[in-house]
């Protein structure tokens, strides 16, 4: 059971709100219809034309089109706002339960995790057809299931991607991923970065840091409060290529291992759901039990207790009620599209 302790990434600009201990990361502009972030100008990637033989030509056909990416992974939640609930839910007397915000259409944001756990010399490869691409788009390789891609053979100027084809997986010494691999040169070093679905990464750290058979409505906790501390990392990234990595000091991440049907439900059921306060994002803490939360983040704000909430969940409790527990004075968002 990894419930171990959840560590801070101790980056800026960080606001604790004392009054009430819950951490955000304020964002300068109101979270209830403004715009969640003041995005940066992108710069995109566009692939150039170039002379192909047969072979070269019949592996792009084959190949899902390369996608325009930002330079800065500040640009990754440009345009995006939030739908705040109002007030809370009808949940009794003495409830501390947070309303849910209405309906919307899901917003597929992208994440980046630098998988620095898998730093070195890792062999890549993908359960079913792959391409390695240049930066511009260019297939370099091609392979199928089985075979390792050779990046020295291939060069990296700069940057290089893995991809494979819809509904496969790429392999990272032989561990699933979802998404696509970028590998960048960072610091004079290649560094493997996970570019992914949001909703596929909280499904991924949800099982992760709890036990996926723990009762749904604990999972459901678990990855509104894994969305809101991933958010708050995108709008502020460690790199201006990776939003966050995949070690301890952030969340746990493990690939595709980690999730089950149980830990997507949770995030289907939750899908876009954030923590927030006056216009910013609640760096939502958490840790295995009381006593660690305590220890740990007493000093830092408000942190949920893992056992706490599965208990919680077991006595009948919905989610928004744990996190109202857990989290008093914060509101639920849910994000949206918006102008960019």
């Amino acid at each position: 059971m990894p419930r171990r302790l959840k560590r801070l990434a101790h980056l800026h600009p960080v606001r604790l709100w004392r009054r009430q201990h819950v951490r955000t990361v304020l964002l300068g502009a109101p979270m209830g219809m403004g715009a969640l972030v003041i995005g940066f100008a992108a710069q995109g990637l566009m692939p150039q034309r170039s002379t192909l033989s047969g072979p070269m030509l019949a592996a792009l056909l084959e190949a899902p089109p390369p996608r325009v990416v930002a330079d800065d992974a500040r640009d990754d939640l440009r345009g995006v706002q939030s739908q705040r609930a109002q007030a809370a839910g009808p949940a009794g007397a003495g409830t501390l339960s947070l309303a849910e915000p209405a309906q919307g259409s899901p917003l597929n944001l992208e994440i980046r995790v630098a998988l620095l756990r898998q730093d070195g010399n890792p062999s890549l490869g993908a359960t079913g057809p792959w391409w390695l691409r240049s930066r511009d788009g260019a297939v370099l390789q091609q392979g199928s299931a089985g075979q390792a891609a050779d990046v020295g053979a291939a060069g990296v100027d700069g940057e290089v991607w893995l991809e494979t084809s819809a509904g496969q997986a790429l392999l990272v010494n032989g561990k699933a991923y979802a998404g696509r691999l970028r590998l960048v040169v960072e610091g004079g070093r290649l560094r493997l970065v996970n570019h992914l679905s949001l909703e596929d990464y909280i499904a991924s750290v949800v099982g992760s840091e709890m036990p996926s058979s723990w009762n749904l409505e604990a999972l459901k906790a678990q990855a509104v409060a894994a969305r809101s501390y991933a958010l708050a990392h995108m709008a502020r990234p460690a790199s201006a290529h990776w939003h966050l990595g995949d070690t301890t000091r952030w969340q746990a991440y493990n690939g595709l291992s980690s999730s089950t049907e149980r830990t997507r439900q949770a995030a289907r059921q939750t899908a876009g759901i954030i923590l927030s306060y006056q216009g910013g994002i609640v760096e939502s803490l958490y840790a295995a039990n009381s006593q660690i939360s305590a220890e740990a983040h007493g000093h830092l704000g408000a942190s949920m207790s893992q056992e706490g909430a599965q208990a919680l969940a077991s006595q009948g409790q919905p989610y928004n009620a744990i996190l109202g527990r857990y989290y008093p004075g914060a509101s639920l968002a849910r994000l949206k599209g918006g102008p960019s």
